[in-house]
């Protein structure tokens, strides 16, 4: 069950600081997971973290 809102393109490319386009070129990649309602396009908090955590460039568990 979701717990928070739903993020829109737009709210993804805020957060992470990236073009709205770059996002939604990461979707249509199938790099980042979302759900299409409708005509738009809409990410989990859930999602975008594994999008981040699959994208890092090491394991979260790793101390420095």
């Amino acid at each position: 069950m979701l717990t928070k809102p739903l993020m829109t393109v737009h709210d993804a490319a805020v957060f992470l600081q990236i073009r709205e386009s770059t996002v939604r070129a990461l979707i249509k990649d199938k790099r980042m997971r979302a759900v299409k309602i409708g005509k738009e396009w809409r990410i989990t908090q859930v999602d975008l973290l594994a999008f981040l955590n699959e994208n890092a460039n090491r394991d979260p568990e790793e101390q420095d």
